[in-house]
């Protein structure tokens, strides 16, 4: 035992201070390394690499998993409960005011270079096509069949040549919607494409609507040709508001809704408002809003901040914080902050939008609710209508912070509605552009501790390699003096184990 004390002390006092520089060093290195991925990982995924490598499959191997327990299939059902629960929560909605493709989206990529569009935003974009503009009887009409085909291409240029190919054989509406949608270059030649599309659908539609009840293969043709009709009207009514004929915009969507009541998947109410706003004529917004922002229906974006838009604009023009703060807030100030409060619980993201705290992108073609897209389509379409109310965006932003000290935290219950969903950030970062757009993300995730472990272990021993450079004596005897401290306990608890235990005994113990 004596021999081994004193082998361990002759090596530490053969170490050079060149030996622990180099140690210190290389240690600060790796930690430095260590901290740059974690860094970067948590940046692009949202989370720590050594935390989702330590839970997904050193946990397993540890035995931190019971797959043969009764409190473990109960605990497997609900993670499954919890898991559907945030796919509905996290659905993926066609925006209702999506730009055309070719007349907008192209044009910015012709002039910037950049992509507006990703992949999933626009895959999602062909399913639906592919649901609302075909059917199962299509082999029957040989326009339909090729364009079948076509939506399903993932070449723009082939879908375009396939649309031209179907209008050689006839009068196709979804071709001319293809060529409007991603070959016009202009709003008013979209225009004149989706209204050839509306003369071909109408036709479609009347002869379907007398054949639907004779089978179901009529049924389905029939419920196509309403979806192919009621997505022209509506793109031609978005026309007419691009141009500037905003209460025609404002007609044709009535008229739509009037005669398609049930289809509200399309959400046509949310164009009207923002066509309704845009006229200054308030009291329609309200009439739209008192149907649409119902307990019963699903929330939005837009429903949430238009109200709060009408209640700020009763008390806006005359707000002062400084008043407010001394003499309380009046009733209609109380009503305007509580739904401002409101639309910021549903969608948080929205107010940097809207004060300019975050610049704008083009708007995706589907969004997701209560997140940064819908945020962005939202602020996209309404910020001018903010602008032009006096004093409303000032109002926003003296109170749309007070919102969170009114949320649960952390998050396990809403206050007006639902606990706001986790999943929100992965779906947005795949709609958004995130090469040129920082996604907004609620509520702020903490740095995990293993970024803050190797952050601190980084600087702990690039602070020693330096100290050992310009004091190698001095840290060469703390060193020493740290080691032996280190062994002491275990120095003591040898001397211990031999005072006790006889000599002969731990002679045939060290020769083992």
């Amino acid at each position: 035992m004596f021999g081994t004390e004193s082998s361990l002390s002759m090596f530490l006092n053969t170490l050079t201070p060149k030996f622990y520089v180099a140690l210190t060093g290389t240690s600060s290195l790796i930690s430095g390394l260590i901290l740059i991925f974690e860094w970067w990982y948590f940046r692009k995924y949202g989370t720590s690499f050594i935390e989702q490598v330590s839970v997904s499959h050193l946990r397993p191997l540890l035995g931190g998993v019971d797959s043969s327990s009764p409190s473990s299939s109960s605990t497997s059902n609900g993670d499954a409960d919890s898991s559907r629960q945030s796919v509905s929560e996290c659905k993926v909605w066609r925006n209702p005011l999506n730009l055309f493709r070719g007349a907008e989206y192209n044009r910015y990529t012709w002039v910037t270079g950049r992509e507006p569009l990703t992949y999933y935003d626009m895959n999602l974009s062909a399913q639906d096509h592919q649901t609302f503009f075909t059917c199962d009887s299509d082999h029957l009409r040989p326009a339909d069949a090729i364009m079948q085909k076509a939506w399903r291409e993932r070449n723009p240029q082939a879908r375009i040549s396939a649309a031209h190919e179907a209008l050689e054989l006839e009068d196709c509406a979804t071709a001319y919607i293809l060529l409007a949608e991603e070959e016009a270059t202009t709003i008013m030649e979209a225009e004149r494409l989706f209204k050839q599309a509306l003369k071909a659908g109408e036709g479609c539609y009347r002869r379907s609507q007398q054949l639907q009840h004779h089978s179901t293969q009529y049924e389905a043709q029939h419920r196509r040709d309403t979806n192919v009709l009621v997505y022209i009207k509506r793109r031609l009514a978005m026309c007419s508001r691009k141009l500037g004929r905003t209460r025609e915009a404002v007609k044709m969507m009535r008229d739509l809704m009037k005669e398609f009541p049930l289809l509200s998947m399309f959400n046509i109410h949310e164009n009207l408002l923002e066509s309704l706003l845009e006229l200054q004529n308030y009291a329609d917004v309200q009439a739209v809003l008192a149907k649409y922002d119902d307990i019963s229906l699903p929330k939005s974006a837009t429903i949430c901040y238009t109200a709060a838009l009408l209640k700020a604009r009763a008390v806006s023009d005359k707000f002062s914080p400084e008043a407010a703060s001394r003499r309380g807030l009046s009733t209609a100030e109380m009503n305007a902050v509580e739904a401002i409060h409101r639309a910021v619980e549903f969608n948080p993201h929205v107010p940097k939008y809207l004060l300019e705290m975050k610049s704008l992108i083009l708007p995706p073609e589907h969004i997701l609710k209560r997140g940064d897209s819908e945020a962005i389509a939202y602020a996209f379409f309404h910020l001018q209508h903010w602008k032009r109310v006096e004093g409303a965006l000032n109002l926003l932003h003296c109170t749309w912070e007070g919102t969170f000290r009114m949320i649960p935290y952390p998050l396990e219950k809403g206050h007006l509605f639902y606990p706001y969903p986790i999943c929100t950030e992965t779906a947005d970062r795949e709609l958004l552009p995130t090469v040129f757009h920082e996604v907004s993300v609620y509520p702020k995730k903490e740095l995990p501790f293993f970024i803050l472990f190797t952050a601190g272990l980084c600087s702990f021993t690039a602070m020693l390699a330096l100290l050992t450079h310009q004091f190698p004596e001095l840290m060469g005897v703390f060193a020493k003096a740290f080691l032996s401290t280190l062994f002491a306990p275990l120095n003591f608890i040898m001397e211990k184990v031999e005072s006790i235990l006889p000599s002969s005994l731990w002679h045939q113990l060290t020769r083992i």
